[in-house]
C-alpha cells in the first residue's frame, strides 16, 4: 500500500479497512521487530517514529548493534543455465556477474 522512511529504515503501510486503522512493520530485520499502527497517518508515522527512536535507545543501552533494514547484501538463487547465460553476458560487457544482476534489476525497477 505504501512506505515510511525514517533514519535509514523503510515500513510498509496496510490498512484495516474493518477495525478502521494503519499498521504496519520496518521491512528487513531478520533480528528484530518493530511493529508500529495508527487511525490516521500522522499517528501511524508517529508510531513507526518513536518505535524506531525505541529500538535505537534499546541497542544503545543494551551494547547491541543495530539492525538495519537492508545491508545491501542478498542471496539470489537461478537455475544454473540461467546462471551460466549471465555470467556469459557478464563477462562479454567486461562486468561482474554481480554488476550485471545489479544493471538487470535496476533496469527492471
Amino acid at each position: 500500500m505504501g512506505q515510511l522512511h525514517y533514519k535509514g529504515y523503510t515500513g510498509c503501510v496496510e490498512y484495516d479497512e474493518e477495525n478502521n486503522y494503519f499498521y504496519g512493520h520496518v521491512l528487513g530485520l531478520h533480528r528484530d521487530g518493530i511493529s508500529y499502527e495508527g487511525t490516521t497517518a500522522d499517528e501511524l508515522k508517529k508510531d513507526f517514529q518513536d518505535g524506531i527512536e525505541d529500538y535505537l535507545a534499546h541497542c544503545k543501552e543494551n551494547g547491541k548493534k543495530p539492525e538495519k533494514s537492508f545491508s545491501g547484501k542478498t542471496v539470489v538463487r537461478m537455475s544454473s543455465l540461467l546462471h551460466e547465460k549471465a555470467a556469459v553476458i557478464a563477462r562479454e560487457r567486461g562486468i561482474s556477474l554481480n554488476e550485471f544482476i545489479n544493471q538487470a534489476i535496476a533496469a527492471a525497477l
